[in-house]
């Protein structure tokens, strides 16, 4: 056995008996080759199985986010088609918006000028007469038009009385006279009169509506 004395100092004589009694620490070198060799036997034992649990681990994970994105590339397609859905049912319904905005439109104008001539006949009063209601395209909208009114009455205070009466009707307003002239015809004096007038859209409480036919029920 080799034995290597790690503490420094000089021998006194009689070494031998000192050696003998000193404190040494004996370093046993095949017990240290005997050692290295079981750890080099361990990881070469172990480290083939560390990379295969390492290698197995990363496949399954790889898998595992493999099936994940093909789940989501599934998802998005999915969702795409359900987007173009939606994208289509709204377009679909701003062109059926714009559709029954252009009715609502073409409605409300339908009945405009039975309302007008309507009005107005029913605002003649006695010895008044009308020649012509005419539309005034003067850049007025369509949806509130303005008309004039020529006809004769027998005197002044009849087409006053006209124009107070087609002011109480809730189709009409801003009557203003225009022009008022004195004429004969048929050896009688008369007045000829120009009148213009603007449409308006009445209060829904203004309009009384009442069935085409009758109910079910009814006789």
């Amino acid at each position: 056995m080799i034995q290597i004395n790690l503490l420094p100092g000089s021998q006194k004589k009689g070494g031998p008996r000192r050696r003998r009694s000193g404190t040494s620490l004996a370093i046993r070198l095949p017990a240290l080759r005997g050692g290295w060799t079981a750890f080099a036997a361990i990881a070469w034992l172990a480290g083939p199985a560390l990379i295969a649990w390492l290698f197995l681990g990363d496949r399954a994970r790889a898998a595992e986010l493999r099936v994940g994105i093909e789940a989501a590339q599934r998802d998005s397609a999915l969702f795409a088609r359900e987007l173009e859905a939606n994208q289509a049912l709204f377009a679909r319904r701003d062109t059926i918006a714009q559709k029954l905005e252009i009715i609502q439109q073409i409605d409300a104008g339908r009945y405009m000028w039975a309302h007008i001539v309507d009005e107005v006949s029913r605002s003649v009063p006695d010895y008044t007469w009308l020649v012509t209601i005419a539309y005034m395209s003067n850049g007025a909208s369509l949806e509130a038009p303005r008309f004039s009114i020529t006809g004769r009455t027998g005197n002044t205070f009849a087409l006053t009385s006209f124009m107070q009466r087609l002011e109480e009707s809730p189709f009409i307003r801003n009557v203003r006279l225009v022009t008022t002239t004195q004429i004969t015809e048929q050896e009688k004096i008369l007045y000829s009169f120009v009148l213009e007038a603007d449409y308006q859209q009445p209060a829904p409480d203004a309009i009384q509506t009442v069935p085409l036919f009758g109910s079910a029920g009814g006789e």
